[in-house]
């Protein structure tokens, strides 16, 4: 059996995960074995905090409404009930920058939802 000389795989292959390491602390992005570890750690909270980050989002946007929509005697649930039944759809991202960067047009909005139903 002839003699297989590994060097530049076993180089590309350290050398790939280490440059994902860049900008860990210490060891973690020199030493392979360490930075290998930290570079598979980090790949799956990658993945997972991108589900993550639209929870996140909602929730903002959820308590962004909510403050706006109290400031017109709702609590959330109810403006956002209210909104239901008069066929408004606005998204709650949408609602959560009207609220913050244009509160005259949420007022309107809001208005829409304490109007009586008829």
């Amino acid at each position: 059996m002839t003699r297989v000389k590994r060097g530049n795989v076993a180089r590309k292959r350290r050398k790939k995960i280490l440059k994902l390491a860049k900008g860990f602390r210490g060891s973690h992005s020199t030493l392979f074995r360490t930075a290998n570890q930290r570079v598979m750690k980090a790949l799956r909270n990658a993945y997972s905090d991108r589900k993550k980050r639209k929870r996140d989002f909602r929730r903002l946007w959820i308590t962004r409404i909510n403050a706006a929509a109290r400031q017109h005697g709702l609590s959330y649930s109810q403006f956002i009930g209210n909104l239901k039944k008069a066929d408004v759809q606005l998204n709650r991202k949408i609602l959560a920058q009207l609220a913050v960067l244009d509160p005259a047009s949420f007022s309107k909005v809001a208005e829409l939802a304490t109007q009586p139903k008829g």
